[in-house]
């Protein structure tokens, strides 16, 4: 299994409205992809890291099947006209995933 963490930093004033863009997109669109609220959550800056600082992350298992449903994102219309609509609010040259494998405890 890994972790596909999508993150991004709201402009200040924004983060709420960013909050909520992000739990619509994983309603409306994550979904198409399987991410549901089962393998998915958001996360949100607190201590120690930027407030502004909103994260996605996807449990997936395996980067096949990551690389599978970003093939399948690039095809949704509606995710490039969302991806359109946020770009006033957040903040330019922030977004970046991460991937991480998740270590099983014995």
């Amino acid at each position: 299994m890994m972790v596909a963490r999508w993150s991004i930093d709201a402009r200040f004033g924004y983060k709420p409205l960013v909050v909520e863009e992000m739990k619509r997109w994983l309603r409306e669109i994550g979904s198409q992809l399987g991410w549901t609220p089962a393998n998915a959550r958001l996360l949100n800056g607190s201590v120690g890291a930027r407030e502004s600082t909103i994260q996605s992350e996807i449990l997936v298992e395996d980067l096949a099947a990551l690389g599978a449903a970003w093939e399948q994102l690039a095809r949704i219309d509606a995710h490039k006209a969302w991806s359109k609509g946020l770009e006033p609010y957040i903040v330019s040259g922030t977004q970046k995933w991460e991937i991480y494998r998740v270590v099983e405890l014995d």
